[in-house]
């Protein structure tokens, strides 16, 4: 086992820059997953691991040593003094272990039958990633993510989906427009205007692409323009909306509901 110290190490200097700049990852065309259990799910969903890397405080836990020898001889472990893991760690509160990842490829645009959440222009990674977890225990096959949303691949989207990443189909820089034309079910963005219809009193059985935007804009008028009904979530008196990660878990588990009792 390879072991540092120095944050003057190349090997240092590539991982700062996988876990800090979207340009690096970009040309590397590579990651960085952030903690035990979200590389035990890459592992599961059979997703190739390049590298996986240990602090000494992290190499004396149990899970983490546990999780290094499922791995065993399969991937390169190097080993790291506390102060530099620190260092190239995507998170304040260091996991102990990561590990390298490539990049997956862009996946073929969605078949137009099924389910899928359209994200626009939602910029928190950990909006995203919980979204992502969301829609992917609710059985939606695809994300559709418009140029303004966060980067999927980063570190901190990755650890907020906890294994999503490795289950939903997620497609970035998404044009919605071409996508959805000819879709056959229907297309639901949540808002206030008249003529929006509680969410309770659709019927959800059939495909839906769900339309949510950003945590403070919204929509975009190009996106929203594309919805073929508005829904609004029924709420006490005194708000008016919810956090687009709590929205979206409630009407996608309200459309789950409604698929397993018919």
């Amino acid at each position: 086992m390879k072991s540092i110290s120095s944050r003057d190490n190349p090997l240092v200097k590539q991982l700062h820059g996988l876990a800090n700049n979207p340009r690096d990852r970009r040309k590397a065309g590579a990651t960085l997953l952030d903690g035990a259990h979200l590389i035990a799910a890459a592992r599961v969903a059979s997703w190739p691991l390049t590298q996986i890397v240990v602090s000494d405080s992290g190499y004396a836990r149990e899970e983490i040593r546990r999780l290094l020898e499922d791995i065993g001889d399969s991937v390169a472990l190097v080993r790291m003094s506390d102060v530099v893991f620190a260092h190239i760690s995507p998170v304040d509160s260091p996991s102990g272990v990561l590990a390298v990842a490539d990049l997956p490829p862009q996946p073929s645009l969605p078949a137009n039958s099924g389910s899928m959440i359209v994200l626009d222009g939602v910029q928190d990674p950990g909006n995203l990633g919980a979204i992502l977890r969301t829609a992917a225990a609710a059985d939606i096959g695809d994300a559709l993510l418009t140029p303004g949303c966060a980067q999927a691949w980063s570190p901190r989207t990755l650890r907020a989906g906890m294994g999503a990443h490795f289950l939903i189909r997620i497609h970035e820089q998404a044009d919605p427009a071409l996508v959805l034309a000819g879709y056959p079910g229907q297309i639901l963005a949540t808002g206030l205007e008249t003529g929006a219809r509680s969410l309770y009193e659709l019927d959800l059985r059939g495909p839906v692409a769900w339309l949510f935007g950003a945590e403070g804009q919204g929509l975009s008028k190009a996106v929203k323009a594309l919805a073929s009904g508005l829904v609004i979530i029924p709420m006490a008196e005194g708000l008016e909306s919810l956090n687009v990660g709590a929205a979206a878990a409630i009407c996608l588990f309200e459309q789950r509901r409604q698929i397993h009792a018919a």
